[in-house]
């Protein structure tokens, strides 16, 4: 999916259907004239206009094989709130691509751990869905999730279908259990001990909060994870998508433009200094 003509200048998408996917957060497909199958790399985003409202950045949640445009929104904010309140045949705008994704061709012959916090695993579900189509070329594959608590799940049926393969291992755990709940309790981090994965030939993927992201980098780094094999998706936010505006400065960088998506090593200096 390329842009076309001025790229700060929205193009006019279509609600197919709209899915409650967790509290408050809905998973919108999309029909979009620009979007086929393949046309972009998970971990990607694009810029949704809510007509009236505003503009948010939203990375895909499609399975990248599929002609199906994908994005799921938390309402958080007048924008994101306004797009989870569209019905099948309402509109929007859509700017991108946007954004460097998942280092896709790094992982070829290598295990592969997830970690994900919250809303964190909606810019990694297009990534499981390309490791799941490509089983074949990964090694050891272990989607580790972690959420405030049972009701704050998402993709409930999906965790469920991914853990019933043989061929993959999905661990979930909640901050704060409720009486239904027979799972693990802790934060995301307690599941990485405890993984099946080489450390040496491991490269990590994390996306959620900062400061769980920050836990989940020394909890690998302890597990023997080199500082190069683990990558994160920043959430900072993003306001033109092309590093224009400077509203999501990283330091030297711009997280539109040179992420979301950075190796660990690279920003290691700039996670330790909080005004950034």
């Amino acid at each position: 999916m390329g842009t076309t003509g001025d790229i700060m200048v929205p193009r006019v998408a279509r609600v197919r259907h709209s899915r409650l996917d967790g509290p408050d957060t809905w998973t919108l497909d999309l029909e979009d004239v620009a979007f086929s199958a393949g046309s972009f790399v998970p971990g990607q985003f694009n810029m949704m206009t809510a007509f009236g409202v505003g503009e948010v950045p939203i990375s895909m949640s499609s399975d990248p094989r599929k002609p199906d445009l994908m994005h799921t929104v938390r309402a958080v904010g007048a924008v994101s709130a306004a797009l989870t309140q569209l019905k099948p045949g309402d509109v929007l705008g859509l700017r991108g691509p946007f954004g460097v994704g998942w280092p896709m061709a790094e992982m070829a012959g290598r295990d592969v751990v997830i970690v994900a916090g919250g809303v964190g695993l909606a810019p990694l579900r297009s990534l499981i869905y390309h490791l799941i189509n490509e089983r074949e070329r990964y090694g050891d594959i272990a989607i580790l999730y972690g959420t405030r608590s049972p009701n704050d799940i998402l993709y409930r049926d999906e965790l469920e279908s991914w853990r019933s393969r043989l061929d993959l291992e999905v661990d979930v755990t909640v901050d704060h259990a409720t009486a239904p709940w027979h799972g693990h309790v802790g934060v995301v981090t307690t599941l990485i001990p405890h993984a099946t994965f080489d450390p040496p030939n491991t490269i990590a993927l994390i996306c959620g909060p900062e400061i769980m992201m920050r836990f989940a980098i020394a909890a690998l780094q302890d597990a023997g994870v080199a500082d190069e094999a683990i990558h994160l998706s920043m959430e900072r936010s993003m306001k033109c998508a092309v590093g224009f505006c400077g509203h999501c400065q990283f330091g030297p960088v711009f997280v539109c433009r040179d992420g979301p998506v950075f190796r660990y090593d690279r920003v290691r200096d700039l996670l330790t200094v909080k005004e950034l």
